[in-house]
């Protein structure tokens, strides 16, 4: 993970993330397709440089990828670009194991 790339938890979201809060997730087409955040925008890790422009500004940026590492990227890269962005540690994996919901297939 990239040095001093803000993070959260799970646990530290409420339960319904505020609406100006937008999740993006950064995992491959496949990965996305198993299960993600409702309302997250899809923007795959390697395509986030050319796409970055879909990436909203008026508020923070949850990124979110399977474990949490790929999404520091992702932050560290926003963040570089002056744009509020958080990493969520753990990932996908932590989202689906602390029962929160998941549009599609269950991940685990």
């Amino acid at each position: 993970m990239p040095a001093h790339v803000p993070t959260t938890t799970v646990e530290l979201l409420p339960a319904e993330l505020p609406v100006q809060v937008t999740v993006l997730d950064v995992r491959e087409q496949h990965e996305w397709d198993t299960g993600h955040i409702a309302g997250a925008r899809h923007v795959p890790l390697g395509e986030l440089p050319q796409r970055v422009d879909e990436v909203p500004v008026g508020g923070p940026v949850l990124c979110v990828c399977h474990v949490g590492a790929r999404s520091a990227q992702a932050v560290a890269f926003l963040r570089s670009r002056g744009i509020d962005a958080v990493n969520l540690h753990g990932g996908m994996l932590a989202w689906d194991a602390a029962g929160r919901p998941v549009t599609g297939d269950r991940l685990t």
